[in-house]
């Protein structure tokens, strides 16, 4: 049985902008970060949430997503920008509006040092690729930003990834 997961004001409000947005497909890889937005997905009859096994999937995934019709987000840990970097040149070279939500490590209270360099480099690697980056690092953030976010990509065409930091999802604990 699925562990329950406790809900969270600020991962409900991520949701509605997303139904707002008339978001009818997650992408995601598991991540504790993102297990609230992911069940809801699961649970809701408007949007389809695709189990990926790595996160370059979710690039192409969207973007045929896109060419279908059909609004997309990414959902995506940190560590896993590092393996989606050359799938990102598609949204440079054919733009697309690209939404990503990353929950961020080795951040605030981090006890795994081998999150920190990716964590540390992931808002300069996704600059370099040309997206633009919002961050929500506490809970009253995170509507206004999920709105600004979802409007520049959606009606502008732009794309878009918020992260959203350890310090707003809570740094995981080390269990002996």
């Amino acid at each position: 049985m699925a562990p329950e997961i406790s809900p969270t004001p600020w991962a409900a409000a991520i949701f509605a902008t997303l139904q707002r947005h008339a978001v009818s497909l997650v992408a995601y890889v598991p991540d504790a970060g993102h297990a609230e937005l992911i069940r809801r997905a699961e649970a809701d009859n408007a949007m389809r949430a695709v189990l990926l096994t790595s996160e370059e999937e979710g690039v192409g995934l969207l973007a045929g997503a896109w060419l279908g019709g059909r609004r997309g987000v990414l959902l995506m840990q940190s560590s896993g920008v590092g393996n989606c970097i050359n799938m990102l040149s598609l949204v440079r070279t054919a733009p697309f509006p690209f939404l990503a939500l990353v929950t961020m490590r080795g951040e605030f209270g981090e006890f795994n040092h081998w999150q920190v360099p990716m964590g540390t480099a992931t808002p300069d690697v996704l600059r370099a690729m040309g997206l633009r980056i919002l961050r929500a690092d506490f809970p009253d953030e995170v509507t206004p930003v999920m709105e600004a976010a979802a409007q520049q990509c959606y009606a502008g065409g732009t794309a878009t990834v918020v992260l959203l930091s350890q310090r707003l999802i809570g740094a995981k604990a080390f269990a002996k």
